[in-house]
């Protein structure tokens, strides 16, 4: 009995602290900007040229005279989804979080992305249209584990 007391306690102790702020996180639920359109997402990738340094796995992109790898590949398989959210940051804030394997061509020296910021450039109609454009050429896979089987 005294058991169930003080897990009751330590369950109800969890809720409590996991609902305070410190003030220094900002909120990932509740944001969502309005849905863009892929077509001319596509236009403003080239606008912006950031096919300069990306490629989009299964799309033809028209080459920059002059530019060679390393490239950073966008979309094919991921064994999550790659969500909207997560697309408009790492497009507004691409050192939040790199993905592993990047060429060290493409991280600076204290581990930041060398990729330009775009916000002082950028409409936000020009953001969800890129979301737009690139979240369908992720594919979302199956990772294969490996089961141990004990005897």
């Amino acid at each position: 009995m005294k058991a169930r007391y003080l897990l009751a306690w330590i369950l109800v102790s969890l809720f409590a602290l996991s609902a305070c702020d410190s003030g220094t996180r900002m909120s990932e639920k509740g944001f969502r900007l309005p849905d863009g359109d892929a077509q001319a997402g596509r236009e403003a990738f080239l606008y912006m040229q950031c096919n300069q340094c990306h490629t989009i796995k299964g799309e033809e992109l028209p080459a920059i005279p002059g530019q060679e790898p390393p490239y950073v590949e966008l979309g094919g398989p991921v064994t999550k989804v790659k969500t909207y959210g997560e697309l408009v940051t790492a497009i507004i804030n691409p050192t939040h979080e790199l993905a592993r394997g990047y060429a060290e061509k493409v991280v600076s020296e204290d581990g930041e992305s060398k990729m330009y910021i775009y916000n002082q450039h950028m409409t936000v109609q020009e953001l969800v249209d890129i979301v737009m454009f690139l979240q369908p050429y992720y594919d979302v896979v199956v990772p294969h584990y490996r089961y141990m089987i004990y005897p």
